[in-house]
């Protein structure tokens, strides 16, 4: 999977639903602003349950406000974010012309239809099969949100759905690469959602220790970097980019973002949640990434980082960074916007893709907000002020790393 400039991969639409923006030019603004997507949940549940933790990043533009209500009763929320931010890219790359062999889908979802699933195993047990959902099943798949995707724009050169965790968005827009430059398609709507606002999920990351419990304070718990770090703040929401072969948008006149320059994946074979403390298995990632966009180590300029606010995650990913690139560490402007949207799980990645995008396009790199007193033992150019970014040619990593040891970055060049 080599993008070289015979053939490179260029965005030309970018889509989300977030917890700060109900658009990608909603979610911006607010990531500019610093504003926080954590809030206290008002659901009845909460209290229902008993749960330790009564907060989360919840999605700001609820989907009945944007989909139909057809949509909405036969698609799982992890598919309707899905369907509202491919649309979105899709219209922002000018709904392109193109023969439907020649158009792909990869959105991948780290934990997939858990509404449905459960709500379902509720009716199953208190009403009997015969009143579960006739949809129950395709509305649960993992691969429903890609499937949704594909029937909504008729997508027949491959449907796929990456399932690792929180690297599940980032490694289907790999995906999306690998099947423009194999010829397969021309053009790849890729990205990643998750829906796991939910009491079971809730309850069993707060059961790992792994959520922050500031409930007096939600806008402050996710808190990258600090030495008061607690935990992640779990989020919900959808992030799509439109993928072409820049022979493809050049030919069309589209706009194009950025490029898409490579792609870095390893695992850590390491533990089934925790990440490798030394960042090995990240480190090759970032490094295979850089390669794979033809570039040096010098060449990086700036990570949006994994980040998560966990006291284990983020030093590990700190060590990574600091192994991958040595004393050119002290160069490299490091931002962490789940401080603001949360961790998405499986569409972290994808989301915060779409930041690095617009990040190189817009020339400015969104500040870390929560950052009160820098950890000592990760010193890295965190930004907390937003940065402007010189003019030229720049390239940039995004991290993501999933439990069960999966690791992915992606290199991303100024156009």
């Amino acid at each position: 999977m080599t993008s070289t400039r015979d053939q490179r991969v260029v965005v030309t639409g970018l889509g989300a639903t977030t917890p700060v923006g109900g658009t990608v030019p909603e979610t911006w603004d607010a990531i500019l602003a610093g504003r926080s997507g954590a809030r206290t949940m008002d659901f009845d549940w909460v209290a229902k349950y008993e749960l330790p933790v009564h907060f989360a990043a919840t999605i700001h533009t609820p989907p009945i406000e944007v989909l139909k209500k057809v949509e909405t009763r036969r698609l799982d929320p992890s598919s309707q974010y899905a369907l509202i931010a491919a649309r979105e890219a899709w219209q922002d790359a000018g709904a392109p012309e193109i023969d439907p062999e020649r158009l792909g889908t990869a959105i991948g979802s780290g934990i997939g239809g858990v509404w449905t699933l459960l709500d379902q195993w509720d009716v199953l047990k208190e009403k009997g099969p015969r009143r579960v959902y006739p949809l129950a099943v395709p509305m649960l798949m993992p691969n429903g949100p890609s499937a949704a995707v594909s029937l909504e724009l008729h997508a027949r050169a491959g449907s796929h759905t990456a399932v690792s965790a929180c690297s599940s968005g980032a490694e289907s827009m790999g995906l999306g690469i690998e099947m423009i430059l194999s010829g397969r398609a021309d053009v790849v709507v890729a990205g990643g959602t998750e829906a796991a606002v939910h009491p079971m999920p809730i309850a069993g990351f707060a059961a790992m220790q792994a959520l922050s419990t500031r409930n007096d304070a939600p806008e402050k718990a996710s808190r990258p970097y600090d030495v008061d770090r607690d935990g992640f703040v779990l989020g919900e929401g959808a992030a799509v980019v439109v993928l072409e072969s820049e022979e493809h948008a050049k030919a069309r006149g589209a706009r194009i973002y950025a490029e898409l320059a490579g792609v870095g994946m390893s695992a850590d074979a390491h533990h089934i949640t925790a990440p490798e403390p030394e960042g090995a298995g990240a480190a090759r990632a970032m490094t295979f990434a850089v390669q794979n966009a033809g570039a040096g180590l010098a060449d990086v300029i700036h990570i949006n980082a994994h980040a998560t606010s966990t006291p284990v995650g983020d030093v590990a990913e700190y060590n990574a960074i600091r192994r991958a690139f040595g004393d050119l560490t002290d160069g490299i402007a490091v931002t962490a916007t789940k401080s603001m949207t949360g961790h998405l799980l499986g569409a972290a990645g994808s989301l915060e893709a779409v930041l690095t995008i617009l990040s190189l396009y817009n020339r400015v790199i969104p500040a870390t907000i929560n950052l009160d007193h820098q950890d000592p033992e990760i010193s890295l150019d965190v930004v907390t002020e937003n940065r402007k970014l010189p003019d030229g040619d720049l390239l940039a990593l995004n991290n993501s790393f999933g439990f069960g040891g999966h690791n992915v970055a992606l290199a991303i060049r100024a156009y």
